[in-house]
């Protein structure tokens, strides 16, 4: 990793007019789908420190990111390792932290150590700001906007990488 890397952080933060544990038990589901997250499932043997996590297509065949369960700490921080499965490039870190504030819950999104000029910071950069705009949607009116849930139709139809499989992504520990 090069120096300007390290120590890297890219931060998107919103209000969500939501509880705190809802928007907690959001983000940590594993029994569906979760719209801010490109409608990805998350699966994990536990979630707990330690534990590989991948985020599948809500059918679980294709797999777009893996990682390790880093921190979890319930109801204000979630960090793990993050990796893009179709790009050979490295691993950078997530961290979501959520704090009780007058009106509902603020929600930041930290991204850590991605390297600047990679395909991951670029679609990291996008995506950042697109998971938080949807979360909040989602939290405050029950689900994505127009434009996102036709983004995910396009998802659906679009043809994915061979090595996205999920057979090629196991998540035991």
């Amino acid at each position: 990793m090069p120096d300007d890397a390290r120590n890297s952080q890219e931060v998107f933060r919103t209000v969500i007019r939501a509880g705190i544990h809802d928007v907690w038990k959001e983000i940590t589901r594993t029994d569906a789908p979760i719209p801010a997250f490109f409608n990805a499932q998350m699966h994990t043997p536990m979630l707990e420190p330690g534990s590989k996590l991948a985020m599948r297509t809500p059918d679980g065949r294709h797999t777009g990111v893996v990682g390790e369960i880093l921190e979890v700490v319930p109801p204000t921080r979630f960090a793990h390792t993050f990796r893009f499965t179709h790009l050979d490039e490295g691993e950078c870190k997530v961290v979501y932290e959520l704090r009780e504030v007058e009106g509902g819950t603020e929600f930041t999104l930290t991204v850590v150590d991605s390297t600047p000029g990679t395909k991951t910071h670029k679609q990291m950069m996008s995506g950042g700001t697109m998971i938080v705009g949807t979360l909040k949607r989602v939290m405050e009116t029950g689900k994505p906007s127009l434009g996102i849930r036709a983004l995910y139709l396009l998802f659906r139809v679009m043809p994915q990488p061979k090595r996205c499989r999920s057979e090629h992504w196991p998540v035991t520990e």
